[in-house]
């Protein structure tokens, strides 16, 4: 695909870019039209951060073959510096900010304004600062400090950020990982305020409900090429999905024909867990079952307390009232630990966080958990850990050189299989699950609905929390629904469907 218009601020001509070994992209072209919201879709590893580093100076000219063009110049970009300055700012997924100054030195980091004296313009700063947050409809006021925001609103700072540089073209890379519902909305809301004033849009996410919703065009990346392009009127989700993962679309969900429930292996009873800063409840009274095999989803909107019923089940919150039985035996729950031993495992919704040591490796991480299994006198048996980690990297397909690679080298999928092979180590009967595939590639999420149907048919019981309607439709055999911190209903698979499941969850 080579084809520019007219109207194109920006067009990309053949880039190839080679690493020891690998095709990172190989003859990608495209154009960018003035005030358009193009996005790229495409599983990790499909080239769209690597291009995405080409235009934003990470890689610089020379290291790559290929022209870029902007405004009918060719421009070739040595730098972030360089590249900010003709007009691309970037916005990366990872949230770049300085926690110990306040909103405006955040907005204004690496071009301070300075008197005729060479002193500090505050007062400019300021003003700029609380221009560009009244221009994208912040309620903010530009002293605080960073380190008092939330992860969301740090992320809308980074976006002023850029803003201040008068882009003609913004990239964003997975911008709402750490926003809710209501602030991608908000979000989403900006972005078409700078659609209309002129400024360009490249968008790179996972959640491909937000791209099918405000891309004026879709580019579909896979194998280091350009596969497809589409305009607004010719987006069929379907059909982009087939092209990013190269299979049919009805391959994604494993099938559950065959898949037996057995007897009750878990039993919550009138759990009640606090607010850890006012006087209420998070969760109050909640009763239910799991059964051995069966995958339970747990259903609610972000704040109804999904994740804190199952942080305290595994001990990492504190409850007030309640009780947890293992196959009819009462468990003493008052850390992870514990409920590890009892066979109780999870995963938390964010991985980076509370999932994986970035300074280990694959090896490292993954036995974590039962490293007292393996040592003797302190000391660790290195064939023994190896062995019983090995057979995990195979089994779960973890795609990286070896076991000894760096967890942080890794695609977001592979990390998150690392995460879930250090809970198997540790002989699970219930694995808890809070939104196993956020941030992750369409195609990593097919490999875990894969893990998770096979670990339910050789019989481990599991709970799992997901925003994403279709794949808890596609892989849990029950439903219970929460709202304000209590059950409010329970549907059979047979029974639920996705608008059921929301009237309930918002209290209709």
């Amino acid at each position: 695909m080579s084809a520019v218009d007219a109207d194109s601020i920006l067009e990309i001509h053949n880039i190839t870019k080679k690493f020891p070994g690998v095709v990172a992209l190989n003859d990608v072209s495209f154009d960018v039209k003035e005030g358009e919201i193009l996005s790229i879709c495409g599983e990790n590893g499909a080239g769209k951060s690597t291009l995405m580093k080409i235009l934003s100076g990470e890689y610089e000219h020379g290291s790559y073959s290929g022209k870029i063009v902007m405004e009918g110049t060719e421009i070739k970009i040595t730098s972030n510096h360089m590249a900010e300055k003709i007009g691309i700012a970037m916005i990366y997924q990872e949230i770049s900010v300085e926690l110990d100054l306040s909103v405006a030195e955040n907005i204004f980091l690496g071009r301070l304004h300075k008197t005729k004296s060479g002193r500090i313009d505050w007062n400019k700063i300021r003003k700029e600062s609380q221009d560009v947050l009244r221009k994208l409809r912040i309620d903010l006021d530009e002293k605080l400090n960073m380190r008092d925001l939330s992860a969301s609103t740090q992320q809308l700072v980074c976006i002023a950020r850029a803003l201040v540089r008068n882009p003609k073209i913004l990239i964003l890379d997975e911008p709402t990982a750490a926003l809710t519902e209501n602030e991608t909305e908000y979000l989403i809301n900006i972005l078409n305020d700078l659609k209309k004033s002129g400024i360009s849009c490249i968008y790179i996410s996972h959640k491909l409900d937000e791209i099918f919703r405000i891309s004026d065009r879709v580019i579909v990346m896979r194998d280091a090429c350009i596969v497809s392009s589409y305009s607004r009127d010719q987006i069929d989700p379907a059909r982009i999905i087939e092209d990013m993962i190269g299979r049919r679309l009805d391959e994604i969900y494993p099938s559950m024909i065959g898949k037996e429930i057995g007897d009750e292996i878990m039993r919550v009873e009138n759990l009640t867990v606090p607010h850890p800063n006012a006087a209420k409840n998070i969760v109050s009274d909640i009763t239910f079952s799991l059964h051995r095999g069966e995958v339970l989803g747990i259903v609610g909107l972000v704040g109804s307390g999904r994740s804190e019923l199952i942080r305290a089940i595994f001990g990492a919150l504190p409850k007030t009232e309640g009780s947890v039985d293992i196959e009819g035996k009462r468990c003493r729950i008052h850390k992870p630990g514990a409920a590890i031993k009892y066979g109780i495992g999870m995963l938390t919704e964010d991985r980076k966080s509370d999932g994986i040591v970035g300074a280990m490796n694959i090896l490292q991480n993954m036995t974590l958990s039962i490293l007292k299994k393996l040592s003797k006198y302190g000391i660790i048996n290195s064939k023994k850990e190896h062995n019983v980690a090995g057979k995990y990297f195979e089994s779960l397909r973890i795609k990286a050189p070896s076991i000894k690679t760096s967890i942080m080298s890794l695609s977001g999928g592979n990390q998150q299989k690392v995460v879930l092979a250090k809970s198997l180590l540790t002989d699970m009967k219930v694995l808890m699950l809070d939104e196993p595939t956020r941030g992750v590639d369409i195609g990593a999420k097919a490999e875990i609905y894969k893990i998770i149907h096979d670990l339910a048919i050789n019989g481990l019981s599991i709970i799992m929390i997901s925003s994403e309607y279709p794949e808890l439709l596609a892989m849990c055999d029950r439903f219970i629904v929460i709202a304000n911190g209590g059950i409010v209903g329970e549907l059979t698979k047979r029974d639920a469907d996705e608008a059921k499941i929301m009237r309930m969850a918002s209290g209709v």
